[in-house]
């Protein structure tokens, strides 16, 4: 048999008036992340090779010294156990309780409809008045301290805040319960799109709610879910104004709210000549979100359902 050539599809006069439109459209757009975004990652590039004195604005090469130094340096190393142990707990629990909740909400319950608004309603306060709010609950004297003594599990209030123990799994806690809602929606939202059939056919078969939850919900939920562990662990490992407002800055207590995120604004801001080392955090933290977000998406093309 001969070899055959893959003709390539002629466009209509029509398809390029319209490809020449969208150009013509996507052009400022464009322009303006070229300018704001694409000179500003060249820019953290040039300023993570030099030690950079902002009071006389001056810039001398460093070489490596700045990579070779958040590999070496013991808070960066901290800063970045926090990050990731952030993000390992606070991913899987939010997203398994999201789906949870959305098949819950999902099903024949009396007043569903009210239950769907009423745990939207975290999703519409900002972060810092969350952050408040549970530095509030998780006082030595605030609600929480006072239910564990009531009940008999501690003598006296426990000092969440300033315990390193405690600090960082008070912001996680307080991160699972804000942004559940989120992915709560964004999950009912795809269950409207289940077809009632398959279940009723499980239903038939035999199966109960818990495997027509496991073997038909799970799976056409496989996408989506991609897609919410992948947004969840980029929102984490950027996790800043949180750890920010709980330690007034510093990171505390003993370093055990520190995150990589504070640690570029701390350096970059709080330290004189370190704005080259924070320009090399931040891209330490952007190269290790384009190797997971990259990782995420194959396993979506490979786990896809069609």
């Amino acid at each position: 048999m001969g070899k055959t050539k893959t003709e390539k599809r002629k466009y209509t006069k029509y398809e390029k008036m319209e490809h020449r439109q969208g150009y013509v459209f996507l052009t400022p757009a464009i322009v303006i992340l070229s300018i704001f975004i694409g000179l500003s990652v060249l820019f953290v590039i040039y300023l993570s090779f030099h030690k950079v004195n902002l009071f006389t604005n001056t810039y001398e090469f460093v070489g490596l010294k700045n990579y070779k130094r958040v590999f070496t340096d013991d808070v960066a190393r901290v800063g970045l156990k926090n990050t990731l142990m952030f993000s390992v707990v606070v991913v899987p629990i939010q997203t398994v309780l999201a789906l949870i909740i959305s098949a819950v909400l999902n099903s024949k319950i009396k007043g569903k409809y009210f239950f769907r608004t009423v745990y939207f309603l975290p999703t519409l306060t900002s972060s810092s008045a969350l952050t408040m709010i549970f530095m509030f609950m998780f006082s030595v004297t605030g609600p929480i301290n006072g239910l564990l003594m009531n009940l008999h599990i501690v003598d006296q209030g426990i000092n969440f805040l300033q315990e390193p123990a405690f600090a960082l799994k008070v912001i996680m806690v307080m991160n699972i319960w804000s942004t559940i809602p989120m992915y709560t929606t964004m999950y009912l939202a795809s269950l409207q799109d289940l077809p009632a059939a398959m279940y009723e056919a499980a239903g038939i078969d035999g199966a109960g709610p818990l495997k027509r939850f496991w073997y038909i919900t799970v799976p056409y939920l496989k996408p989506l879910t991609t897609y919410v562990l992948l947004t969840s662990i980029i929102g984490t490992l950027q996790m800043f104004d949180q750890a920010y407002i709980f330690s007034n800055g510093s990171g505390g207590p003993s370093n055990s709210t520190l995150t990589v995120s504070l640690m570029v604004y701390k350096y970059a801001f709080g330290t004189q000549n370190a704005m080259g080392y924070a320009a090399t955090l931040a891209l330490v933290l952007a190269v290790i979100i384009m190797i997971i977000s990259r990782l995420a998406e194959k396993a979506n093309n490979e786990e896809r359902v069609y």
